[in-house]
């Protein structure tokens, strides 16, 4: 496969479309099956990143490797790919597969105190898709920032739920749905920055490589 590099840096494989702005899916996706497939295994990834949960003490809500998923999946696949990967992953969780944190499912857990966060997935990864869309994702310090906003939307979300479905004051849930997440958040928002950052790179890198012979 041939590639070439867009004005804007982004590679664009031969016989593709020039969209002003592309994220990591577009480079590869050909068919409609690949992009079924790549919105799967997004959904699936993000199954398997939710079986990482460590308890939080005082808290109904473990911090999970979820949220990773979320905005490196959204950020790879755009906006619409990346809310229907999410989509996917909350349908089979719903319907009986062991895909929520420590191998939960049922409908049950969406609409229970802490479905608010995994309702809310949906919002975050159409908001950083979006972003990477626009390029925000390929370098580190603008990734990072926008990856950071896509947890603490699941963050905010989830925590109003929370407060409602088991009648907490503000303070309360903020302190047992918020608070002791952000520094996680933090963490996972630099390791995506970092990894989105990197494949950009090797992209661009081959798409120099395939002009260049």
């Amino acid at each position: 496969m041939r590639f070439a590099l867009l004005a804007d840096g982004s590679a664009l494989s031969a016989g593709a479309s020039p969209l002003p702005h592309r994220v990591l899916a577009d480079v590869f996706v050909r068919t409609r099956a690949h992009e079924a497939a790549l919105v799967l295994g997004a959904a699936l990834w993000t199954a398997l990143l939710a079986q990482v949960a460590i308890a939080v003490p005082g808290s109904p809500v473990p911090i999970t490797g979820q949220t990773l998923a979320v905005v490196l999946t959204a950020a790879a696949l755009g906006p619409g790919r990346g809310m229907a990967a999410q989509l996917v992953y909350l349908l089979l969780g719903a319907v009986g597969l062991p895909f929520f944190a420590k191998a939960a499912s049922g409908w049950g857990q969406l609409v229970g105190p802490t479905g608010g966060y995994l309702v809310a997935f949906l919002p975050a990864a159409w908001l950083v898709g979006l972003a990477a869309r626009h390029g925000y994702d390929r370098r580190p310090w603008t990734a990072v920032p926008v990856f950071l906003v896509g947890q603490l939307v699941i963050l905010g979300i989830g925590m109003g739920w929370l407060r409602v479905a088991v009648s907490l004051d503000s303070a309360t849930a903020f302190h047992k749905g918020f608070a002791p997440f952000v520094p996680g958040g933090v963490l996972k928002a630099a390791i995506a920055g970092l990894l989105t950052a990197l494949a950009w790179r090797l992209v661009q890198a081959r798409a120099s490589k395939a002009t260049a012979s």
